[in-house]
């Protein structure tokens, strides 16, 4: 019991104990390593031994024919072209063309060359068994001699299973009592080349029985041969190869030329290896269950299957006893760190315990407290800075606007323009009162519009001759609230950087729309206008500053611009309001400055 208190008391004697356990995760890697390595060493031998059974009866096969082929040169004797050619029974020469195969039977020990045939077009034919005959039907009927009348120099390699194989056994070249391998080319005159007749080499294909017969794979398995065109040649008896199994395997495309692979039977996938003869084109093809191939392989799979159940069972069983110890809180400690880092500052830990997790809760809870009070001081903190950078703005007055103004008042009062000098000092007096506005950042829009009047008064009686103005805003929303000092600086941007620039009557248009949530107050001139290039600068400044220490700042005469205004309002408002823009150069701008539609002011 004590030994249980002193492992939890201790996170390093968790982790170790944790570490114990995962000792049993390099058990199933070695597994499925040694399974893996069964598998291929097991499959590749497999697929090694029955590859070189084929290939040993493909050699077999193009040995014989390489050999047999040899017999081929008794169509260039002379006697068997004389023979051939001339269309009387020449018995003298039938005989000496017999002792020519004797010869060559003796010399090359050809014992499994069952018969040699000659015949011509007319069907006169020399045989090694049957002496000369004569064939009852035009030779021409035989589509390999059709064949071959028309591909010369083709040699044939024709098995007993073949199409058309009984057509050549009652011809007299093949005998039904034994199957046999047939081979096939032209005889042809020396110099014309012209063909006169045919040559037939018939062969014994039992050692091919024999080989599908006695050669097997594992228990069941089986080899078969196929033709080029996919047709079987050679299949063992049928309790060897079940016919299922043959099906499926005939089914399969030709092409599908490879070493080996798998495929399903069934219900059961089998094996199978190709090898081909390299003169006939047949395929030796060897199937057997793959259940049979891999059977040592299972073994060792069943073997390391179970190793590795009973360890995981350990483990599992080791896992659920330390998870309340030590996995557990570390999740709950885990989830509420998450819930923190996502701006939820109230998730407390409750510890229990003595060691290092319980230290860890209390430590964290700790911080959550002290987080809570910086964040919160933080944030009186800021906003007492930007209420006192706002206000400092808003008092913040261009004097080249107060001196110009005044020494239009001196000018005009010189000139004697009593009248024009007591409305230009009206709206002066007016102008500043509404911009002080005893210290409030908010006025009703009718108050705005006020003050924007009597801005433009000053401007027009300044630049009568190129301002003048309208101002059409539906009275029910001149009650609506919006910060001071919004239109003016907009207003103050139109004059000086689009009327001024362009000749001729400048128009500035103060407009008002509202919806259900949103009041869009728009100021519109028919200045110089901006390039597509210079408004979209403009756009990129005003989204890039995100408060005023990094907007920039504007030094033109009047007002503090159109950055001021627009981070004013979204500081209060946030992103979904400020200040859009639209300019055509030569024609005009229209700026529109967006808030809610709300009758509370906000502070």
């Amino acid at each position: 019991m004590k030994l249980v208190q002193w492992i939890t008391s201790s996170l390093r004697l968790k982790l170790l104990s944790m570490f114990i356990i995962l000792s049993s995760v390099p058990l199933i890697v070695v597994g499925l390593i040694s399974y893996h390595k069964s598998y291929t060493v097991v499959s590749n031998h497999n697929k090694a031994s029955t590859q070189l059974a084929a290939d040993q009866l493909a050699r077999n096969i193009d040995i014989m024919f390489e050999d047999t082929e040899r017999l081929l040169e008794l169509g260039k004797n002379p006697q068997v072209l004389q023979y051939l050619y001339s269309q009387s029974e020449s018995y003298a020469e039938a005989k000496a063309i017999l002792q020519t195969y004797n010869l060559y039977r003796e010399t090359y020990k050809y014992d499994k060359v069952l018969n040699i045939s000659f015949v011509n077009f007319y069907g006169k034919g020399l045989s090694e068994r049957k002496g000369v005959f004569k064939l009852e039907r035009n030779p021409l009927r035989n589509p390999y001699f059709q064949y071959l009348v028309q591909y010369p120099d083709a040699i044939l390699r024709i098995p007993h299973a073949a199409p058309y194989a009984e057509q050549n056994q009652l011809d007299g070249f093949v005998y039904p009592k034994q199957n046999a391998l047939s081979i096939m080319t032209t005889v042809k005159e020396r110099i014309t080349q012209e063909v006169i007749g045919f040559i037939v080499i018939d062969m014994n294909d039992a050692f091919i029985d024999d080989f599908l017969t006695t050669t097997k794979i594992k228990d069941s398995g089986f080899f078969y041969i196929n033709d080029q065109y996919g047709q079987t040649l050679f299949k063992p008896p049928s309790e060897q190869a079940p016919p299922a199994v043959m099906q499926q395997i005939n089914s399969m495309s030709v092409h599908a030329r490879k070493d080996s692979f798998n495929l399903s039977a069934g219900a059961k996938p089998q094996f199978v290896v190709y090898s081909t003869s390299k003169q006939t084109g047949w395929q030796i093809v060897g199937a057997a269950p793959l259940q049979e191939i891999l059977a040592e392989a299972n073994s060792i799979r069943q073997l390391i299957i179970i190793s590795v159940l009973l360890s995981a069972f350990f483990a599992i069983s080791l896992y659920f006893f330390l998870n309340n110890r030590l996995i557990f809180p570390i999740q709950i400690l885990m989830n509420k760190m998450r819930k923190a880092a996502s701006g939820y500052l109230e998730a407390k830990v409750s510890p229990a315990g003595t060691d290092e997790i319980a230290d860890l809760g209390q430590s964290f809870n700790t911080m959550l407290e002290q987080i809570k009070g910086l964040m919160e001081q933080s944030i009186k903190e800021n906003e007492q800075v930007k209420i006192a950078e706002l206000r400092t703005l808003q008092a913040q007055i261009n004097p080249h606007f107060l001196y110009n103004t005044l020494e239009s008042i001196i000018w005009m009062a010189e000139a004697d323009k009593k009248e024009s000098v007591i409305k230009l000092v009206q709206a002066l007096s007016k102008f500043f009162r509404l911009s002080l506005n005893n210290g409030f950042d908010w006025v009703t829009i009718q108050t705005e519009l006020e003050h924007a009047r009597n801005y433009l008064v000053i401007q027009q009686m300044r630049y009568h001759d190129i301002l003048s103005y309208e101002i059409q805003v539906d009275p029910e929303l001149q009650h609506y609230p919006i910060l001071k000092m919004t239109l003016q600086p907009l207003i103050e941007n139109a004059i000086y950087h689009g009327i001024k620039n362009k000749r001729g009557q400048g128009l500035i248009l103060i407009q008002a729309c509202a919806d259900e949530t949103s009041i869009v107050l728009t100021v519109q001139d028919n200045g110089i206008g901006m390039s597509e290039e210079q408004l979209a600068q403009l756009r990129e400044a005003l989204e890039q500053s995100a408060d005023f220490h990094s907007a920039p700042k504007q030094e033109q005469e009047g007002g503090f611009g159109l950055m001021n205004v627009h981070h004013r309002i979204r500081l209060y408002f946030g992103p979904s309001y400020g200040v859009e823009m639209e300019s055509t150069y030569m024609e005009g701008s229209t700026f529109k400055i967006r808030i809610p539609k709300s009758k509370e002011a906000r502070h």
